[in-house]
């Protein structure tokens, strides 16, 4: 794009892409991501030009994970800056995943006008967009360019959801006089009905009833943790989470940790004999239920202020359209002081103290001479880490390794980009989750093939100085199709390779760098930590391998 060039007399004015810039950071944009074209230049220098950070990935891939992961860890609505076209399309993985995991995300991309088809960069943006159900805005003209940023941001920020803002080429040209002012066109007033009382003394009636009460934490309900333990601890229900809420409950006596198939034997068993099941926030998803093994006998009532996340995945018995934390404020005034212990039992506790976490469940250690155990690997880094950490883990044979042995403070500290289940996505996020904590060291927990996919973006860690930790769990495969289809012996060799030096990769980056075979050979992490002012480390964890038990529930959910 070629910015307008303005006459003498027009100094004043200001083009449509300098006004939506400015207009994006009044509204509290801070952080943005991406790869500059030249479609998304001048909105992404006006940004920067008045104060806001610019991450620049080397691949739009990579920067749609920063800028997803970004937004996670903070809950702030963050920006990816990508050009029209290529540049768009480079990115539509990383931008899928956040639209189906409801990051609130701006993506800001040039547009190449329909009467330039014959443009190398031109394609349907808004189609494609829409195919892949990500919600899509435009700025239309001079005259509502303001309104139309206002609108897309505010989307983004209320609605908790991905939000691309097409910045056609001739509409960015266009001329405006000054900047926006103060008080922004908002266009209307959010006015959301917080609480159902109705819905309150339904959940507060089930739980006073049951015996066996269970409550569940999504992702829809990360900001109502004291809510939902207040109400848990008045009417004696156990506490679960989702997988994408992992950390929500830490450090609660009654928590069982995850629900579905990161949860332990202890934990599934108790899980599965509950006579309850509330769910706030959460989409009851068949990695969640197991395919709806764990809801068998249970009443299931689901409070979720987005009435479309209600009976997608699964039907429950009762359901509220209200926020998380309203409801459950609401119902634990109704519960009071419940005079028996529900599911507070002593079975329950001996349950939840023995097994209750991945670490205190026996296993055969398989590893050798040459390879490591992958939990052997996990519970081991576990013990090396700071407490206060984030994790990000990357999908593959390998997940649930890191998802279930390496702990979490809190739910913005576990990141886990699995909405689109696609693999090679960890690393950029965990990138973007170090940019928003360098306070506490980050770790990127990949497989061998999905970190050679997003390899390159190891440059961005490096030139960033980041405190991050990239554990390679290196079966030298796509695990996960190894042994899924593993009686398949004279086609294996497609998903299998020869044994990488990863860590002499990462030098070429300028990382530290160690192989390790042993847990002896995982001391060099330790040090690492005790060096804060280090930058990236990774560690090429030579792994056995064996077929992963999560996995295997979600191919039996695709037959």
């Amino acid at each position: 794009m070629t910015t307008a060039v303005r006459p003498q007399t027009e100094q004043s004015l200001r083009t449509v892409a300098e006004v939506v810039g400015a207009t994006l950071h009044r509204l509290g944009l801070r952080e943005i991501f991406g790869v500059v074209g030249s479609g998304n230049y001048v909105v992404t220098a006006e940004l920067v030009r008045r104060g806001a950070r610019y991450v620049s990935a080397r691949h739009e891939l990579g920067a749609g994970m920063m800028a997803d992961a970004h937004a996670r860890v903070t809950g702030r609505v963050t920006a990816l800056s990508v050009h029209q076209g290529c540049g768009l399309t480079n990115a539509l993985t990383a931008i899928t995943e956040a639209a189906k995991s409801r990051t609130p995300l701006l993506v800001l991309t040039g547009d190449t006008p329909p009467t330039a088809k014959t443009s190398n960069f031109w394609i349907d943006q808004e189609a494609t967009l829409l195919g892949l159900g990500v919600e899509v805005a435009a700025v239309r003209s001079a005259a509502t360019a303001v309104k139309d940023t206002v609108r897309a941001y505010q989307r983004a920020r209320d609605e908790r959801r991905t939000v691309v803002l097409n910045l056609p080429l001739d509409v960015q040209e266009q001329l405006l006089a000054g900047d926006p002012g103060p008080d922004l066109p908002l266009g209307y007033s959010l006015l959301r009905t917080p609480e159902s009382q109705e819905g309150a003394e339904l959940v507060a009636r089930a739980l006073l009833a049951a015996e066996r009460p269970v409550i569940l934490g999504g992702r829809g309900a990360l900001g109502a943790r004291e809510e939902l333990v207040d109400l848990a601890d008045r009417s004696g229900a156990l506490l679960a989470t989702t997988a994408v809420a992992r950390g929500l409950f830490q450090g609660h006596p009654w928590s069982v940790d995850v629900m579905g198939g990161f949860a332990t034997p202890a934990a599934a068993e108790l899980i599965t004999d509950a006579d309850l099941v509330v769910a706030f926030g959460a989409g009851l998803n068949g990695w969640t239920t197991r395919h709806g093994a764990l809801l068998e006998g249970s009443t299931v009532i689901v409070v979720d202020s987005d009435p479309d996340a209600i009976g997608f995945h699964h039907e429950p018995d009762h359901a509220i359209v209200a926020d998380s934390g309203a409801i459950a404020r609401a119902a634990g005034a109704i519960v009071g002081q419940r005079a028996g212990v529900g599911y507070r039992t002593d079975a329950a506790r001996t349950a939840i103290d023995t097994g209750g976490r991945w670490s205190q469940v026996p296993y055969e250690d398989t590893s050798t001479t040459t390879h490591l155990d992958p939990r052997t690997l996990s519970i081991a880094v576990d013990g090396i880490l700071p407490t206060d950490r984030v994790v990000a883990a990357d999908g593959g044979n390998f997940i649930g390794y890191p998802s279930m042995y390496l702990s979490v403070p809190d739910a913005r500290s576990f990141v886990f980009p699995q909405a689109f289940q696609s693999i090679g996505l960890a690393l950029g996020a965990a990138i973007g989750a170090a940019v928003a904590r360098p306070d506490v060291v980050t770790v990127a927990a990949v497989g061998d093939g999905g970190f050679m996919m997003s390899l390159t973006e190891l440059d961005t860690a490096v030139r960033l100085g980041l405190r991050l930790l990239v554990l390679v769990y290196d079966d030298a495969a796509y695990g996960a199709e190894l042994h899924h289809f593993d009686d398949d012996h004279d086609a294996l060799r497609v998903v299998t390779f020869p044994d990488t030096d990863i860590a002499a990769i990462a030098r070429g980056f300028g990382a530290e760098a160690i192989t390790a075979r042993t847990v002896e050979d995982l001391t060099p992490i330790r040090d690492w930590v005790e060096r804060p002012d280090s930058g990236p480390l990774l560690v090429d964890a030579k792994i056995t391998s064996f077929p992963s038990w999560v996995l295997a529930h979600a191919f039996k959910g695709e037959k």
